[in-house]
């Protein structure tokens, strides 16, 4: 009788020990498939480097499949204490490129200075400020850090938090 339960003992404690090794290996896969994909939290973080643009130069950048704009005010552009990201003595807007309206995208004209969405007539000038048309508010400013001459977009920086109003 002793040697029966002595197989019973072995056979529950092997059958412990497969089912504990299984729960740990399923916990193990459920929590990597709540993770995002490395291909994801790439796309989270974009850095630009501004150090070569010139006065005047308009860039698009993409970040999280939206268009973001970058502007390097020139001498002749109003400056916008309330909107514009300096870094150093320049002064640049840095705006998602996304019509507030019904999200067009609105196309930069270099001569004026503005932002112009061909859907509705809508224009923004050179801070991404509503100056004509229905869009009902400015162009929102993407989160952002400043790193030297870089501007790192998805993080939300000092002075990015400045910016908003949330110091």
């Amino acid at each position: 009788m002793a040697v029966e339960k002595s197989r019973r003992d072995f056979i529950g404690m092997a059958f412990g020990a497969v089912s504990a090794v299984g729960g740990v290996m399923a916990l193990g896969a459920m929590k990597a498939s709540w993770d995002p994909l490395p291909s994801v939290m790439a796309a989270g973080f974009t850095t630009v480097d501004l150090s070569s643009m010139k006065d005047g130069e308009f860039r698009t950048e993409v970040w999280r499949g939206k268009p973001i704009f970058i502007l390097k005010k020139d001498a002749k552009m109003k400056k916008n204490e309330a909107r514009d990201v300096i870094i150093g003595n320049e002064n640049y807007t840095v705006v998602i490129g996304l019509c507030t309206h019904l999200g067009c995208i609105p196309a930069y004209l270099e001569d004026t200075a503005i932002f112009r969405c061909a859907c509705h007539g809508g224009e923004f000038d050179a801070s991404g400020i509503q100056t004509f048309g229905p869009p009902p508010k400015p162009l929102v400013i993407p989160p952002f850090k400043i790193d030297g001459t870089k501007l790192v977009l998805g993080e939300s920086g000092p002075e990015y938090k400045k910016l908003i109003g949330k110091v």
